[in-house]
């Protein structure tokens, strides 16, 4: 059997040019970074911007486990099979962090033949975009310390600098660092340190800003920081926006590749969804919904986290909301909710599969909650039972939901044709958007709507330090971006499948006033990953003439 990254390096990649003209995007709007990647020009949107929107589909999934559950897989796959059966068919996805693909995950940009190409490219440096982030953000940390150390005019609360440094990779050694260490000359002394890149508010504000004059608005707005008075302390202030904002000139600009079946997808952004919003970027995704009939977007991680930041943070800012849900599982990973080891998941387990079941009828339930068509798929494996698939289906439908079994891993867009024809039904149905909380409610409320409604806790602990921040934030209208753990709908991640009688606990809360949502943070949830023991990085290699391997 050929690995991911071989079934990707042996595909037959057209010219971007070619797949940009599937959907109207003649070469002039092109920029292009070799013959398969390109960003789209800034001038396309006057262009396109009223064209009738197309459908909107998100594809999302159940609580992560180590089995594997194939959401971008699916999203890929489901994107071919749409347009396998006629439809013109765009897909959006976020761009990879370079701390997984070394760390434990690897690649991010599907599976077998339902991927996104070129592969490596995408993977690793793609377009720069992460670059220009972390060297935007990492500009801003170096010009509040060069301003402290040349007299603190703002008056900094060196104990209440909030913005730090960050590097896309996974590296625990950097969350906690004292900076200024040494001669006088060597900068102020203070304790900081690093998140994670995708974790940065900039990242944040590029998936979320409409253009360059939105972008400096936002960036305008950061809070790095307070003075010895309490007051806020802005990125406005420190004068530098119209420099981080060139830092990012092209990094705000959608990226253009394709599928191995050549169907176009735009891979722009990439915040993760347990310490951010985790959606693609709003320019990708608005351009897309302009120029095909459908779209076909994943949030990250399960729905707990990235479809609930999807509907709550990004539809109001997009203007537009699914017209259907996909929910991904697998016979597997039900069954290691179910409490089934890894090593044994090969044997049909159904008292299992059962209990693990409840983890995907909660997702179904809080997406219906919100009053949208919901699709199980059911991502199909060699060991998988017909008792097992027909047990899934048969639940799935005693709660008004169509499962389909899904083979895209496998076959490409061929093994997503009944599913895609389903979905096509579904965005057919007549819906009104329910939203989970209004912008008005307090910030406690809207932890505790989305706490009890959606992971189905019990109540929500606010710590010390969470209401100490509350005290300063109550008045803030922002839509709430929860981070915690994402293999459990607790806070802790060994509760896995559905658990009950659980409280959330929020041990800080932060406000992000460029992106324009609160984080509250939940559990020991860490904003910069650590490594595991085996990292994928010690299987990553490169040959004499280039071919990347163990990239997966």
């Amino acid at each position: 059997m050929l690995s991911d990254i071989e079934i990707s390096q042996r595909a037959s990649i057209r010219n971007i040019t070619e797949i940009a003209n599937k959907i109207g995007i003649s070469e002039d709007y092109l920029e292009c970074y070799g013959r398969y990647k390109a960003k789209i020009s800034p001038t396309l949107w006057n262009e396109i911007k009223d064209n009738r929107n197309g459908k909107l589909i998100l594809v999302t999934s159940i609580n992560p486990t180590p089995a594997g559950e194939g959401k971008t897989t699916t999203t890929i796959g489901l994107g071919e099979a749409l347009e396998l059966c006629g439809h013109k068919t765009c897909i959006a996805l976020r761009e990879p962090s370079l701390g997984p693909c070394f760390g434990l995950k690897g690649g991010a940009t599907g599976g077998g033949y339902s991927q996104v190409v070129p592969m490596e490219d995408i993977n690793l440096h793609f377009t720069g975009d992460l670059h220009a982030i972390t060297s935007a953000h990492n500009l801003l940390a170096a010009v509040i310390d060069n301003h402290i150390y040349h007299g603190n005019e703002l008056d900094f609360d060196l104990n209440r600098i909030t913005w730090k440094r960050v590097l896309d990779l996974n590296d625990r050694a950097l969350r906690h660092v004292t900076i200024g260490l040494g001669k006088k000359t060597d900068g102020v002394q203070r304790d900081t340190g690093f998140d994670i890149t995708v974790a940065s508010e900039i990242m944040a504000i590029i998936c979320l800003a409409n253009d360059i004059e939105d972008l400096k608005k936002r960036i305008d707005k950061i809070i790095v920081g307070y003075n010895t008075k309490g007051e806020k302390i802005t990125c406005g202030m420190l004068k530098v926006t119209g420099a981080l904002v060139t830092l990012l000139k092209d990094a705000i600009k959608p990226n253009l590749v394709q599928t191995i079946n050549g169907t176009p997808a735009f891979v722009h952004g990439g915040p993760f969804a347990n310490i951010a919003h985790g959606c693609n970027s709003i320019m990708a995704t608005k351009h897309a919904l302009k120029l095909a009939d459908y779209v076909v977007t994943e949030a990250g991680f399960g729905a707990d986290l990235g479809a609930e930041k999807f509907l709550d943070i990004k539809c109001p800012l997009l203007g537009k909301y699914p017209d259907a849900v996909v929910i991904v599982a697998t016979v597997k990973a039900l069954k290691m909710h179910g409490g089934v080891a890894k090593d044994k998941l090969n044997e049909e387990n159904m008292s299992a599969l059962s209990l693990g079941f409840e983890n995907l009828k909660k997702h179904i339930q809080s997406m219906q909650r919100y009053n949208l068509p919901v699709i199980v798929a059911l991502n199909i494996f060699a060991h998988d039972t017909e008792n097992e698939l027909n047990f899934v289906q048969e639940k799935c439908n005693e709660l008004g939901v169509q499962a389909e079994l899904s083979d895209v891993w496998k076959s490409g867009g061929q093994g997503g044709i009944t599913l895609a024809k389903t979905v096509v039904e579904a965005t057919k149905t007549s819906s009104t958007f329910r939203p989970l909380y209004e912008m008005q409610d307090s910030i406690v409320s809207k932890v505790e709507t989305i706490a009890k409604t959606i992971y189905g806790a019990k109540g929500v602990i606010f710590e010390q330090k969470a209401r100490e921040s509350l005290a300063l934030l109550e008045t803030e209208k922002y839509p709430v971006c929860i981070a915690k753990v994402p293999n459990s709908l607790s806070d802790n991640k060994a509760l896995i499948g559905r658990p009950k009688d659980f409280d959330i606990t929020i041990r800080d809360i932060k406000v992000m006033n460029g992106a324009g949502f609160v984080v509250a943070y939940a559990g020991d949830i860490m904003t910069m990953p650590g490594l595991p023991t085996h990292p994928k990085a010690e299987e990553i290699d490169i040959t004499n003439d280039g071919k990347i391997i163990g990239l997966e």
